[in-house]
């Protein structure tokens, strides 16, 4: 009897150390996927406002019915 508590004793050990290590991977893989996601939404911040700014240029040219330069290069109207 006492053997046989022994062993199940080592395997819920082993075990126990399986998930241990499987639970750090996973927190470790959630924390680079936090950090990517905010990388991705500081990109989509970035390209928002470039649009928003050339989207108003391109207003305003329309309006003065002149040529504007922005950053992405001239648009005639």
């Amino acid at each position: 009897m006492k053997e046989k508590l022994e062993q199940r004793l080592q395997s819920l050990k082993t075990e126990f150390d399986a998930g241990q290590k499987l639970l750090a991977e996973y927190e470790t893989k959630q924390m680079n996927l936090r950090e990517t996601l905010l990388r991705i939404s500081g990109a989509i911040q970035v390209i928002e406002e470039e649009l928003r700014q050339f989207t108003e240029a391109e207003n305003e040219a329309e309006n003065n019915s002149q040529p504007v330069e922005t950053e992405a290069g001239v648009v005639d109207n």
